[in-house]
């Protein structure tokens, strides 16, 4: 089983649409995937249509395997479950505080709750905390979305300061560029200093910035679902491509 993170330190980089499109991905070509929704807001479980369990609360979730378990709902798709977010996820870094092994908490209840599945795919919310490093150590890789912008650079670099200052393996990260407007100069420009300066670290897949990306509210699902043959439905399967040969 393999844990895939959808990570970013900074909000509104899409990376809830890379779990979704993610996840269905590797669904769709056979991987028994479990969609695991961590970040309290519950967006991807909007995307999949799927309510919050009422009994995955407080600790339970890193203690109580057969609530873990129970709380896994099946979504439209074949091969895909999710693990609905409710509001008491907002609590994982008090509840991981007070844990034994903290930093590793997520990952045992992951391979105990999930041992039926091929991969995890896991929707982060956007901070740096105990949660966050859990995943970090957790993850078996860590799929980072970056706007082309000096913001997102800012944030980006951030990120890799503190793997480095946390002796935390920083191959684990696969960043790519989202929300791409190749007709923006600014864009252009902070994608080719980007990839020179953190050669290793990204992928050759980008997201474009597109209405039918934002339509995944209207239609609750991925894009390749209601837009299988726009550029959009084609970066998300490029992506899964990469990533999946960085797992073999």
């Amino acid at each position: 089983m393999k844990i895939i993170a959808c990570y970013s330190n900074k909000g509104g980089v899409g990376k809830t649409a890379t779990a979704v499109n993610l996840a269905h991905a590797f669904a769709e070509a056979g991987s028994r995937t479990l969609m695991c929704d961590l970040d309290p807001q519950g967006a991807s479980s909007f995307y999949f249509r799927v309510k919050a369990s009422k009994k995955l609360k407080d600790a339970s979730f890193f203690k109580d395997v057969e609530r873990f378990t129970g709380a896994i709902r099946a979504s439209d798709f074949d091969n895909l479950d999710i693990l609905p977010a409710n509001l008491s996820f907002r609590d994982f870094d008090i509840f991981l505080s007070r844990m034994k092994n903290s930093r590793s908490r997520l990952k045992k209840a992951l391979k105990a709750g999930g041992s039926d599945y091929d991969i995890i795919i896991l929707d982060c919310p956007p901070n740096i905390s105990t949660l966050s490093e859990n995943v970090f150590r957790a993850a078996d890789c860590i799929v980072v979305p970056v706007i082309p912008t000096s913001l997102s650079e800012h944030t980006f670099e951030q990120l890799m300061d503190f793997f480095k200052a946390n002796k935390l393996e920083r191959k684990k990260i696969l960043a790519f560029f989202s929300m791409v407007q190749r007709s923006k100069k600014l864009h252009r420009e902070t994608e080719d200093r980007m990839r020179k300066q953190h050669r290793k670290r990204f992928l050759e897949t980008s997201i474009p910035f597109t209405a039918e990306v934002e339509k995944m509210g209207i239609h609750r699902a991925p894009v390749a679902t209601y837009a299988g043959n726009h550029s959009a439905a084609k970066a998300y399967r490029d992506l899964y491509a990469e990533v999946m040969a960085h797992l073999k």
